[in-house]
């Protein structure tokens, strides 16, 4: 059964979820989630090698102070809740972005979390925490600069100056709630991967629509520019 190695998930929809039942933007992230929850173990359960799910892009910032703040808290909550149950089941937390600049609390959390899993050797769960794809890829120009080392550079050298470095490409990207961006994610990550899009808002993505959007990619030839 051809199970993508890599899925990365932008999750959007959590505030026009709120907002059709006529609740404040917060309960929607706080319904996304529970599903981030199921979606976790529906992948493992499938066998997927890394799930990527992008939980604070860069741009979120501009979003209001208190919604920010509740994004947080809740961020708070999933890691304390779930830090265990996903070290029972051999998984690794890894965090990619400037989670750096995020509040002391939240980076103390992070950095226990990708400590206490760090030896585990099953699915690596990739959170992208203040990230941006374009950021990335002038934080690995600027390291490269600074370090001097290479007269000249390929595609294997500067991947090992990306975030995500020691990790595949994803194979699948899905997006959630019915748009058609990439939205700053994965940019150069992604210049290969398929792409399924789907209408259903995230607190509504369940083990079901994961296992669909599997089973779409398993119907995808990828010639990767070939025939």
């Amino acid at each position: 059964m051809n199970i993508p190695k890599h899925i990365a998930i932008i999750m959007d929809g959590n505030g026009r979820w709120a907002k059709k039942r006529g609740l404040p933007r917060l309960y929607g992230h706080h319904a996304g989630m529970k599903s981030v929850r199921e979606v976790v173990r529906a992948a493992i359960n499938a066998g997927v090698g890394v799930l990527t799910l992008y939980a604070f892009s860069t741009e979120n910032w501009n979003r209001p102070k208190s919604e920010i703040k509740g994004l947080f808290g809740l961020l708070k909550l999933f890691i304390k809740k779930e830090l265990s149950d996903l070290h029972k089941n051999n998984v690794k937390v890894k965090i990619i972005g400037r989670f750096f600049a995020l509040p002391i609390d939240i980076v103390k959390l992070v950095k226990e979390a990708t400590e206490k899993t760090s030896k585990n050797t099953g699915m690596i769960l990739n959170i992208a925490l203040n990230y941006g794809g374009r950021q990335e890829i002038v934080d690995a120009v600027n390291k490269i600069i600074t370090e001097g080392v290479y007269k000249k550079v390929d595609e294997k050298i500067f991947e090992k100056y990306l975030y995500t470095t020691g990790l595949p490409s994803p194979d699948l990207v899905i997006r959630t709630s019915g748009e058609n961006r990439i939205s700053n994610f994965l940019l150069w990550q992604s210049a290969y991967s398929e792409f399924y899009t789907t209408e259903t808002l995230w607190p509504d993505f369940k083990k079901k629509n994961l296992m669909e959007a599997i089973s779409e990619y398993q119907k995808r030839n990828r010639r990767f520019g070939g025939l």
